[in-house]
């Protein structure tokens, strides 16, 4: 029992502790409460003082600078307003010069009227005066005016004419005399830029024989070893009385070397009949063609350039082609070394012109097949298989046989005439160089006023004497232009000729 009233007693007093202590926190909260309530309204009372300072300095700046604002607008509107009235004293100022300036224009438009007035009056009374003159003139001189017209003409274009041509001689000896110089600069280059053999060789055609027992056996029994060799290699074999040799003859040049290795051959290995001979016949013809093929890619390949094998083929025969004994092929190589140095110095395309040159001469591989001139059975076989219209332009143009020739032409014709023309390169018959010179001497003697002519250095240069009472110096001039144009139509000659016309006068008395 008493241990229940304890417990009780102990219960009563924790609940009554709780109550205590519930009230205590709650009265402390409410303290805590209170305070920081106090704090905020102090804090917000401080927000709302600051705010308002604040808001009053703001305002203060707002009224400053509204205030600054309007100074800064009147002084523009102030400066603006000046402005204006500058502009409109200016216009007040122009409009008064512009017044002033009509005024100006309108008594110069009266005083010019006025001038002309006073101008037709003078040029009627000069007109009067002019016919007045222009009648006593004719009665004077006993000639109307348009006769006196018609004679002063004519007098005027005498002497425009003798003008003209001293003018057109000085022209064309300044433009003569720097083409000349430039001309020369760049063939000299040329020609030191390009060395060749002084000799040309020539294609063989007497074949050695061991003794003349060899003749015997290359004829055979009934010449049927000759017949043979002749049906196997399309040329002609003459054997005669020359000692130890025969003479192969056949306008082909490529079956003349045929028939060269056949027959050396033949005679090398003593068994010689109509079998034997048709076999070596045969094996010389593909090594010769063989040759041919090498021998143009090896001047393609010389020069640098890309070729059509049918052309590479065409080339090679050129080995075995001569012309007054100068090698064909090495003179069309040289002809395109000379063709790219000049094109260099002019500007042009070096490959172009090298390749014009190279195949220049091209119809000369078939001329003896196909008829017409060499330059143009080259251009038909250079139109077959060669793309570039330059090329083919230095080909058919080579020998400027056509009136509007391209620079192409003229390169290529320049070199092939520096190959020719150079000393050594060519061999001329004493009979045909006579008639060259004797021909260019007529030409000369068939012009009126002509006294005497002489063909010079070595036919590359003509003087030419003519009768000064026949031939004033305009004349001469006339007749080296006249000479030159029949010269290049009837004669056929490598370079060029030079014509020279000398007029002269003497006055000769004897003093007694």
């Amino acid at each position: 029992m008493s241990t229940t009233v304890a417990l009780i007693a102990i219960l009563f007093t924790f609940i009554i502790g709780i109550i205590f202590g519930g009230m205590a926190a709650f009265l402390w909260r409410r303290i805590m409460f209170n305070r920081q309530l106090r704090i905020a309204e102090r804090k917000a009372a401080k927000m709302v003082s600051e705010a308002r300072t604040e808001a009053r300095d703001l305002l203060q700046q707002a009224q400053e600078e509204a205030k600054k604002l309007k100074a800064v607008a009147d002084n523009e509107y102030r400066e603006r307003r000046a402005e204006l009235q500058r502009q409109e004293n200016r216009l007040s100022q122009k409009n008064e010069t512009l017044d002033r300036k009509l005024e100006s224009v309108d008594q110069r438009e009266r005083n010019l009227v006025n001038k002309e007035k006073e101008i037709e009056n003078t040029r009627n009374q000069l007109g009067e005066l002019k016919e007045k003159q222009l009648k006593q003139l004719e009665l004077i001189s006993g000639l109307s005016s348009s006769e006196a017209k018609q004679m002063l003409l004519d007098a005027m274009e005498v002497e425009l004419r003798q003008e003209a041509s001293r003018r057109l001689h000085q022209w064309e000896n300044k433009l003569k005399m720097e083409a000349d110089e430039k001309a020369q600069e760049i063939l000299a280059l040329a020609i030191q830029r390009s060395a060749s053999d002084a000799v040309a060789e020539t294609t063989v055609s007497v074949v050695p024989l061991p003794n003349d027992e060899m003749k015997g056996r290359l004829i055979g029994r009934e010449g049927r070893n000759i017949r043979a060799l002749e049906q196997a290699t399309g040329v002609d074999l003459i054997i005669d009385d020359t000692p130890e040799a025969v003479t192969i003859s056949s306008f082909d040049p490529v079956r003349r070397e045929i028939a060269r290795v056949t027959l050396t051959r033949l005679i090398s290995d003593g068994r010689i009949h109509p079998a034997r001979i048709e076999e070596i016949a045969a094996k010389a013809k593909q090594e010769v063609e063989a040759d041919i093929q090498a021998a143009g890619e090896q001047a393609a390949m010389q020069l640098a350039v890309q070729l059509h094998p049918e052309l590479i083929k065409l080339l090679g025969r050129l080995k075995y082609r001569t012309s007054y004994g100068q090698n064909a092929l090495q003179h069309s190589i040289e002809v395109a070394y000379l063709a790219g140095i000049i094109a260099a110095e002019i500007g042009a395309n070096v490959n172009t012109a090298k390749k014009a040159g190279l195949l220049h001469d091209i119809g000369k591989a078939v001329d003896r097949e196909v008829e017409g001139t060499h330059a143009a059975i080259g251009a038909d076989l250079v139109r077959q298989w060669e793309k570039s219209a330059d090329v083919l332009k230095g080909v058919a143009e080579h020998h400027l046989e056509t009136s509007d020739t391209s620079i192409w032409g003229f390169i290529t014709s320049a070199a092939d005439a520096i190959s020719s023309a150079r000393p050594g390169a060519r061999r001329e018959s004493l009979e045909s160089y006579l008639k060259r010179l004797k021909a260019l001497e007529d030409i000369a003697d068939s012009f009126k006023g002509v006294e005497k002519s002489f063909a010079i250095q070595a036919g590359r240069e003509v003087r030419i004497l003519v009768k000064p009472e026949v031939i004033d110096d305009l004349g001469a001039m006339r007749l080296a232009r006249d000479i030159t144009r029949k010269v290049e139509e009837s004669l056929d000659y490598p370079g060029q000729i030079k014509v020279t016309v000398i007029r002269e006068t003497r006055a000769v008395d004897y003093a007694k």
